[in-house]
């Protein structure tokens, strides 16, 4: 097989064994949480023989190793199992929230890629300046900020003193509204992911500007803009890709505690909520798919590369 056709499918293969072991941790770890959900959902004054009926329903009652076989058996048939809580498919849970933290975290992830590689760049090109020291300041108050005390920020500045924005939830107004209530909790989840992709951009700029190549080509008189955005910039894009791979998985975490705060209906909610309900059911299913969709982006995060940087195609 041709290499630029092997790549692709090795680099699939690959990640297999991490989608198993992303299966298997999730299983294990929710079976070895304490507490049964069965009395967290009868109470505690349940008798014996409904505990044991019910618990004989779910399959609780089974050994781990053939609850785990089943679990298995059901993720290939897109079951992931009944909610104990809400009386649903987990599956069908999962779908109906799931794209509204994916709308989030690419809403937030378009946010620090349009912020930061402007600002990485501004910052290189002006090295020492003052330019590149207030982009410094700025970037490190914004690593310095977490999402739950930037978001009540956002809602009393934006919400409730200039009323320009919606407080909370998704909206029921179309597209038009999703969009103007998803612009509060990007801008939470991105600004920090901005933070930390400015300073890098800065740094794989720097690197490259100083590069042989860099010279070769303003000596042969190409114009500084060719140089910079056509040369230097996509050769430093390989370590930003890295970068932006592994945020996006800080990204979907973060999506918890932002959708809390602005009430979001996405995957973060309802993993909390399944939490406290000890629903472990829908816990596994959220953070399952939590765990697959960062796998999955750093699967796209390798293909990228080759997009970025052609000469990384036969590796």
């Amino acid at each position: 097989m041709r290499p630029a056709l092997w790549n692709p499918v090795r680099r699939i293969l690959l990640t297999l064994p991490v989608i198993w072991v992303v299966v298997s941790v999730v299983f294990l770890l929710i079976h070895l949480v304490p507490g049964d959900p069965i009395v967290q959902m009868l109470g505690e004054g349940a008798n014996t023989a409904d505990i044991a009926a019910l618990r004989h329903a779910y399959g609780f009652d089974a050994p781990l190793s053939h609850q785990y076989i089943h679990y298995w058996q059901g993720i290939f048939h897109g079951d992931l199992g009944q909610s104990l809580r809400l009386h649903d498919s987990v599956t069908h849970l999962v779908l109906q929230r799931y794209p509204y933290t994916l709308a989030l975290t690419l809403a937030a992830l378009l946010i620090g890629i349009a912020v930061s590689v402007p600002s990485g760049i501004l910052s290189a090109l002006h090295r020492n300046r003052w330019q590149d020291r207030t982009l410094g300041v700025v970037s490190l108050v914004g690593l310095s900020f977490p999402n739950f005390a930037l978001g009540p920020i956002l809602i009393i500045i934006f919400s409730i003193y200039f009323g320009w924005l919606p407080v909370s939830t998704a909206g029921t107004g179309g597209v038009g509204d999703f969009l103007l209530h998803l612009i509060l909790p990007a801008i939470t989840l991105g600004l920090g992911l901005a933070a930390i992709l400015t300073r890098m951009v800065r740094t794989a700029m720097l690197e490259e500007l100083g590069q042989d190549y860099i010279r070769t080509a303003r000596a042969k008189g190409l114009s500084e803009n060719r140089i910079v955005y056509r040369h230097a910039l996509r050769n430093a894009l390989i370590p930003v890709l890295t970068v932006i791979g592994l945020q996006f998985g800080s990204l979907l975490s973060g999506a918890i505690v932002t959708e809390t705060i602005f009430s979001w209906p996405g995957i973060g909610r309802l993993t909390l909520s399944a939490i406290s309900n000890r629903d472990y059911a829908l816990v596994q299913g959220c953070i399952l798919a939590v765990g697959l969709t960062y796998v999955a982006i750093n699967l796209l995060t390798d293909v990228a590369y080759t997009i970025a940087n052609p000469r990384m195609r036969g590796q």
